[in-house]
């Protein structure tokens, strides 16, 4: 199990490989990688987010535990990153490996769900009409239910 917060950009595809070379016996493995949106009717120059990144550490390490024992998985790495960044960065990385694709989906999912919702992440989005805040969105709260 591995949770990262940090500034610094990371390669998706080398954290993948390297993930994938550490996961002997697994059957599955799903990654999910999210990057900075910026679409054409509302563009941002610069998503900036902020965190305390021990409780944050601590929080996603708590839900990793769970996801873990809940869909019984061999591996998890959670990364998310924090400070300001550019459209097409990305933000954040979830990998899950388990015996069946079944348990890996769920897990990645679960997890996602859980960080679109409660992890301990403040957005501001920075475009041509100024700075303002990322406010909550009630289809992240619909999604986490599903799994209480």
């Amino acid at each position: 199990m591995t949770v990262r917060v940090e500034t610094a950009s990371f390669d998706p595809g080398a954290e993948t490989n390297a993930f994938l070379a550490a996961g002997k016996g697994a059957g599955a493995a799903v990654t999910f990688t999210g990057v900075v949106r910026s679409v054409p009717d509302d563009p941002i120059t610069a998503l900036t987010l902020d965190c305390y990144p021990e409780l944050a550490i601590n929080q996603l390490t708590a839900i990793v535990e769970q996801a873990t024992t809940r869909f019984g998985l061999l591996a998890v790495t959670v990364i998310h990153r924090y400070g300001t960044l550019a459209p097409g960065e990305p933000i954040v990385q979830v990998m899950t490996l388990s015996p069946h694709r079944e348990a890996a989906f769920k897990g990645a999912e679960f997890l996602m769900d859980y960080l679109k919702t409660d992890a301990p992440f403040w957005k501001q989005e920075t475009g041509p009409k100024g700075t303002h805040w990322v406010e909550a969105k009630a289809e992240d709260d619909d999604a986490k239910a599903r799994w209480e």
